[in-house]
């Protein structure tokens, strides 16, 4: 049975300059897999190839067992993948209420939308109170709970998430991250991009490192985590 999603050889390049140098990664359905590595290591590079945000200058990208290279971004989303991006991309002038529903520009089920968004509001009781605000007031914390129920709001099978914890307050780093195993026990799959090594490993259950555009090391989060060299360059030991 094929995985959920399956990287072949997959390639990035600007110009000359190759940022992801033929990676093979899996991720089955039901898991929660981080990617981790310092700046500069190629893993936006390659969640945006994924996406279809950045042409794959090789190799292959596999969603169910069918081919996703060389797809659009619409028809990318319209088949279960949705991003969380570095720095959150929440329409600024838009507000709460309107950047959730641009979440499900590709449904037409109108009904099972309202409840989607209702469910959202729950499950992030201030998007709800700040439902009529424009989404550029709303705090670095906010805007990152803005930009993850808008993902949600697509439905997706997989969802990717791209540094959720950048920029900001250790308390509220720490309530994303709890927001995060909810959503991966609640059976969505997911792929965590995320530079806060620790956190990632503690919440997710395998993990690939990533240097220099190459994959280094694979296994077990907790393996990784207790892993010397992973403690020594990401860990702060």
């Amino acid at each position: 049975m094929a995985s959920l999603l399956e990287l072949r050889k997959l390639a990035v390049a600007y110009g000359g300059v190759k940022a992801v140098k033929g990676v093979d990664l899996v991720v089955e359905e039901g898991e929660l897999v981080c990617l981790v590595g310092a700046n500069g290591a190629g893993k936006t590079s390659l969640l945006k190839a994924l996406c279809g945000l950045v042409p794959a200058s090789g190799g292959a990208v596999h969603f169910r067992g069918a081919s996703l290279t060389h797809q659009p971004s619409h028809e990318i989303v319209r088949r279960g993948i949705a991003l969380v991006p570095e720095g959150r991309g929440v329409f600024s002038r838009m507000t709460v209420k309107e950047n959730l529903e641009m979440g499900a520009y590709v449904r037409r089920d109108r009904a099972q939308i309202r409840r989607d968004l209702e469910a959202v509001f729950a499950r992030f009781p201030r998007l709800q109170e700040r439902a009529d605000q424009k989404a550029g007031t709303l705090s670095g914390g906010e805007q990152q709970m803005l930009a993850m129920g808008r993902a949600l709001m697509s439905r997706p099978q997989l969802l990717l998430l791209d540094e959720p914890s950048m920029g900001l307050a250790p308390l509220m780093v720490h309530k994303i991250f709890e927001i995060i195993r909810e959503i991966s026990q609640q059976g969505v799959t997911i792929l965590l991009v995320e530079q806060n090594a620790n956190l990632a490993l503690q919440v997710s259950h395998r993990g690939y490192v990533m240097e220099n555009g190459l994959i280094t090391l694979a296994d077990e989060a907790s393996a990784l985590a207790a892993n010397p060299e992973v403690r020594r360059a990401y860990l702060g030991e």
